[in-house]
């Protein structure tokens, strides 16, 4: 009898637990969404890496409005790359500050097909922050802040390095965790760190990468889209 007691009673613990995860999951999702529903909103992306990581992204400035619209610019090694989008179209500029679709830059190796790939696979923050939210084993929360660790797969897929709609390199020990915050039921910040191991073109490559992705001037931002880009885009 005592043993049916405790098995009973950690079985009610472990679903109380389970039933905390989805919970959490869930208002994080539905605070993304109503990000993404709000007319507009700008925000600011830092990503930090070893001092030793061959590869240091700088800054991210986003803008993006709804049905409408999404600007960004990009900082790589002291170079500046714009990326605009509307529905399923993109656009970005090149080394010579020209702008091209990703089927313009097909045929090209390095820089330019690194950005056709994340041409085709950009997602404003709301969205992205829905997708890295469902990659999570469950959240927990802690005030305003809610935590997890990532499957492996969301892991992977935040490390990929997608060229030209590939799926890119081998994967191996790809771990990671995220964190949201939310204020009024809205998300307002989210940071994902991944660590793990890529073997790209016969070099394996350790990553350890923390991303954060700052919310603001929800309301009340407005997009300004070069005209070279609009005229690109339609």
């Amino acid at each position: 009898m005592k043993k049916q007691i405790v098995t009973m009673a950690l079985a009610a613990f472990a679903g109380s637990l389970l039933a905390a995860d989805t919970t959490g999951k869930d208002e994080v999702i539905n605070a993304a969404k109503k990000l993404g529903e709000k007319p507009n909103y700008s925000w600011k992306t830092t990503v930090v890496v070893p001092e030793s990581a061959q590869f240091k992204p700088g800054p991210t400035d986003g803008k993006t409005e709804k049905d409408g619209f999404t600007h960004v610019k990009m900082s790589f090694g002291g170079n500046t790359t714009e990326l605009v989008k509307k529905g399923d179209k993109a656009v970005f500029t090149n080394r010579d500050g020209d702008w091209q679709t990703p089927a313009d830059a097909e045929g090209e190796q390095g820089p330019g097909r690194f950005m056709a790939g994340m041409a085709r696979n950009f997602k404003a923050p709301a969205a992205q922050a829905v997708e890295i939210a469902e990659a999570t084993k469950g959240l927990k929360k802690d005030g305003d802040m809610y935590s997890g660790d990532l499957t492996e797969e969301g892991a992977k897929n935040l490390m990929r390095f997608r060229r030209g709609g590939t799926d890119g390199p081998t994967i191996s020990d790809a771990k990671g965790s995220a964190k949201f915050w939310l204020k009024e039921g809205v998300l307002l910040k989210l940071e994902f760190k991944v660590t793990g191991s890529m073997n790209f073109n016969g070099n394996d490559i350790e990553v350890d990468r923390t991303t954060t992705v700052e919310i603001k001037d929800i309301g009340s931002t407005k997009v300004d889209v070069p005209e070279g880009a609009k005229k690109k885009l339609s």
